[in-house]
């Protein structure tokens, strides 16, 4: 199995690569909540998060980026996730939850 991965790739752009399940997300929280603190440091205003290398992902992962979505506000940030996987689209969706993520291309 490929690890999961969180990478800057530049300011305010981000890409997650791998499985998202409940083994990978407490650690991808903590990450993630690093680099919102940094993002807020260095005067970002929107992260764009690149989800297109997601090899599968359960509600563990939509708990997670629902949840970097909260620590994102806290700290006067805006968070969009682009290429959804598909996994995540129908879960989110069923849950009466997909409104909430902002999504782009």
């Amino acid at each position: 199995m490929t690890a999961t991965c969180l990478t800057v790739t530049e300011s305010g752009r981000w890409r997650l690569s791998g499985v998202l399940d409940f083994t990978s997300v407490t650690s991808l929280a903590a990450e993630g909540e690093t680099l919102l603190d940094k993002a807020r440091v260095q005067g970002v205003e929107l992260i764009e998060i690149d989800l297109r290398d997601i090899q599968s992902a359960n509600s563990a992962g939509l708990a997670l980026l629902l949840e970097w979505m909260d620590m994102a506000r806290r700290r006067d940030l805006r968070l969009r996730y682009l290429h959804l996987p598909e996994s995540l689209n129908r879960i989110a969706t069923f849950s009466h939850l997909r409104d909430l993520l902002p999504t782009g291309a």
